[in-house]
């Protein structure tokens, strides 16, 4: 394996996360599926209950450009509680957010509550890595990720998040996250592993993975199936044409590299609204 940053395991986080593991609810094996909808938003049914991760619903956010048809709307319908896993505004977009409706459930990273309460929420629940909360007969643990994340330009430092999604099947949702060796805690605990590839740019800058480290980190994880998110979604305007292939190529890469580190892994490559079912990802 490549050389990649490690981190040591912290103790403490450890334990609580074996705790929640030991006392998690059983729930019944009915069809849940996911659907990822770009960039990083994944709508996932599962645990009886409609979770949406980092909603970024738009054609446009500043500079970048959604490319692609944009999300249906029947997306946001329903959604019980959305997953955040930091405070940038590709993660944590304010009018995507009030398109779900404020009557959501909020699960983010300790620090990020009063940024919601501004944007209407009323239930929220700040976590910590072990942490965990119940949304219908899901349960909803924060992980750890490595990725700086601050709201700009006067905004503190808040942690970023993953998150373990449990109903009758198990997903890991990385959030944004560089490579880092406390990811072999988790090795073969989930069905399904939502693993960033890339960015929204032509470049990536530190606190993100690439083709090559999510493949480590796949690797690390050994999900039965990994899925390839935060990539060919959103691209600065007018450099599609110059610079392109970032668009379509970091999940083709990937997949190669899966199949060269972690050949028992299934890869599956999904399209913009594509779904998932993780009943049969179990079986």
């Amino acid at each position: 394996m490549a050389a990649m940053r490690v981190r040591q395991a912290h103790p403490s986080w450890v334990m609580r996360r074996r705790r929640v593991a030991a006392t998690m609810a059983v729930v019944p094996d009915v069809d849940e599926r996911l659907t990822w909808v770009g960039h990083a938003t994944v709508l996932l049914e599962i645990g009886g209950v409609r979770l949406l991760t980092d909603p970024l619903l738009r054609t446009r956010l500043g500079h970048l450009r959604r490319h692609g048809a944009p999300p249906r709307p029947e997306v946001t319908e329903g959604i019980d509680a959305v997953l955040v896993s930091h405070v940038h505004p590709d993660h944590l977009d304010v009018r995507s957010l009030r398109s779900v409706g404020c009557g959501a459930r909020a699960i983010a990273p300790h620090g990020a509550g009063r940024l919601l309460r501004r944007i209407g929420f009323t239930e929220i629940d700040e976590v910590v890595p072990g942490e965990s909360v119940t949304v219908g007969d899901a349960t909803v643990t924060a992980l750890p990720a490595i990725h700086t994340a601050r709201r700009r330009p006067l905004g503190a430092p808040v942690a970023t998040l993953g998150y373990d999604i449990a109903g009758a099947q198990r997903v890991y949702f990385a959030g944004d996250t560089e490579l880092f060796d406390e990811m072999r805690t988790l090795a073969g605990r989930f069905d399904v592993a939502l693993l960033p590839v890339w960015g929204w740019g032509p470049s990536l800058g530190p606190g993100h993975m690439d083709p090559l480290s999510a493949a480590q980190a796949v690797a690390l994880v050994r999900p039965h199936v990994a899925v390839p998110i935060h990539w060919g979604t959103f691209f600065p305007i007018g450099l599609d044409a110059l610079r392109g292939s970032a668009l379509v190529e970091p999940p083709r890469v990937f997949a190669r590299h899966v199949a060269e580190l972690a050949p028992e892994v299934e890869v599956r490559v999904l399209a913009p609204g594509d779904a998932l079912s993780l009943g049969r990802v179990a079986t």
